[in-house]
């Protein structure tokens, strides 16, 4: 620790010090109810403080550490190493300006930030003006489970404590799903409105991009009283999404399928414990049109379905048919259930109901479905004769024949079958 002054100014009204210097400074914030002082300071000591008459031209701090300690002892307390900080014009009841480089603790990456903030409000913290710009770089967010990447992010903030608005953009180049390790980019931009005081957060529309697929999200991340942990409540808007985008992402190895995908959803995620995909929860709907698979296993026997639905089971210019799926859903645990769920091609409708489990991998759908030929139409041969005279009996419910039908199997190889 060092400083320089000016013996004469001591006799001054207010005292100016030119410079200070700490080198190895670490200070502890123990948590909220245990800080001795502070927590309930009296107004007469706020009072005094504003007066006080010394003025830090500037503070220069090296190699410091700020550490703010959980309120949980089970937990890891939350450490910031400061490589640099640099304060102007530092004292009581005046702002400052500031420019700090700091690693971030989770998750770990160099923070650059330079602005202003004061004066400090004692009686009132949450009052105490901020604002600055700030980048984030190679910040690696493979230290949470679920999700990896690096990301980059550059900003500004401003408003009180309590209530800070900060705008920027961040992007991920290689964001990706541990349980898929697909790397798709991602990109956003963003403004959301910070309580510092205790890190709850709004997010007003967020506009994001994955891979080329544009979609909104809102919401907050925010903790209730009597909690130890945040949660967190989004609502997801795809207007014109690509499906191969969003089953990169989610999907080990290559997507199956590609077309137009139509997507509204709730997110939510309770109080952050464990693994966050087991926590994860999703409801809503969705559609997908010009649905083609990619896989041509899958695409044959969609195509097989048209020509038979069409009554032409041995035409091969019905080829590489599109589809069209729509749906409501739910995920928890792990396992998507789905109702109303419609796949459509020409000359042929299913409609299921049914769960895939994420973890196994495990289809279990079951429903109908529908063709515009009769069931004689759908094969060729003496088969075609001789399942002429029970037309009657699938002719139902206005389509040319109607099944009861199950699906099995696993996303790669879906089997389907009759419902008995």
């Amino acid at each position: 620790f060092s400083f320089a002054v000016d013996v004469g100014g001591l006799f001054e009204k207010t005292k100016v010090v030119p410079a200070v210097t700490v080198e190895g400074l670490e200070l502890t914030l123990p948590p909220k109810g245990e800080r001795p002082g502070l927590d309930e300071a009296p107004a007469e000591d706020a009072q005094a403080e504003s007066k006080s008459g010394v003025l830090l031209e500037e503070v220069r701090i090296q190699d410091a550490a700020f550490v703010m300690m959980p309120g949980d002892r089970a937990k890891k307390p939350i450490r910031f190493a400061i490589h640099q900080l640099i304060l102007q014009s530092a004292g009581a009841g005046v702002a400052m300006k500031y420019d700090a480089r700091l690693t971030n603790s989770t998750p770990p990456g160099e923070i650059h930030s330079f602005g202003n903030f004061g004066p400090w409000k004692s009686e009132e913290p949450g009052d105490t003006l901020l604002s600055g710009d700030f980048t984030f770089d190679h910040a690696d967010l493979g230290v949470f489970r679920g999700i990896a990447g690096i990301l980059t992010s550059r900003g500004r903030f401003e408003g009180e404590l309590d209530s800070i608005t900060a705008r920027g953009e961040a992007t991920v180049p290689d964001f990706r799903l541990k349980r898929s390790g697909n790397r798709v980019p991602l990109h956003t931009r963003y403004e959301v409105l910070v309580d510092g005081t205790n890190g709850d957060t709004i997010l007003k529309p967020v506009v994001c991009t994955l891979g080329s697929t544009h979609f909104t999200t809102s919401g907050a991340i925010f903790k209730n009283e009597g909690d130890t942990h945040r949660q967190i409540q989004l609502d997801v808007n795809m207007p014109n999404g690509r499906m191969r985008d969003v089953l990169q992402l989610a999907m080990k190895g290559s997507p199956l399928m590609e077309g137009n995908l139509q997507l509204r959803t709730k997110l939510t995620i309770p109080p952050l414990t464990g693994k966050v995909v087991e926590k994860l929860r999703l409801k809503g709907q969705f559609q997908v049109s010009d649905a083609h698979f990619l896989r041509s296993t899958i695409q044959s026997q969609i195509d097989s379905l048209s020509r038979r639905g069409q009554g032409q089971p041995k035409n091969q210019e019905i080829d590489e048919v599109v589809s069209m799926m729509t749906g409501k859903f739910q995920l928890e645990d792990q396992v998507i259930s789905f109702e109303d769920l419609t796949f459509g091609v020409s000359g042929a409708d299913v409609s299921l109901n049914g769960v895939y489990d994420l973890d196994e991998d495990a289809l279990d759908f079951h429903g109908a479905l529908k063709l515009q030929a009769k069931i004689s139409q759908t094969v060729t041969g003496w088969k075609h004769w001789v399942l002429k005279p029970v037309n009657p009996f699938f002719a139902k419910h206005g389509a040319g024949t109607y099944l009861k039908i199950k699906v099995a199997g696993n996303a790669k190889s879906p089997k389907f079958g009759l419902d008995r």
